[in-house]
């Protein structure tokens, strides 16, 4: 049986007024197999041939909290975003910040969870 899926990918943006990206991971969401999930990689050469005075550590720390939020919603999250749908809704939100995600786009495979994985060697590696 195969699962229809949304993603996007997320982008590392140092400056925002110049437009200029790196692609460092994966929001993958399939409600009819129940996954959240994110994958990541921070290529360090790469973003610093963007930026380099970039605070990789930082970048991480955005990272990891997106895949905070894609396993479990953190305890003072709103009640409202407990669902992954609602989750994904959130985290795949335009936003003006270092990290941001890419538009939405669809798929679907019979392992959504496996996936996020081949998404992140295709669009991230």
């Amino acid at each position: 049986m195969s699962h229809p899926y949304q993603y996007v990918v997320l982008r590392f943006v140092p400056r925002v007024d110049r437009g200029e990206c790196v692609n460092v991971g994966v929001v993958l969401h399939s409600q009819s197999a129940g996954v959240l999930e994110c994958a990541w990689h921070v290529e360090e050469p790469r973003v610093r041939a963007l930026a380099p005075d970039a605070d990789l550590d930082a970048l991480r720390a955005a990272l990891e909290a997106v895949g905070s939020m894609c396993a479990r919603p953190p305890a003072d999250v709103d009640a409202a975003l407990t669902t992954q749908g609602k989750r994904f809704g959130w985290l795949s939100a335009p936003r003006s910040t270092v990290l941001q995600p890419g538009p939405v786009h669809g798929g679907s495979a019979a392992d959504p969870a496996a996936e996020v994985d081949r998404l992140l060697e295709r669009l991230v590696r």
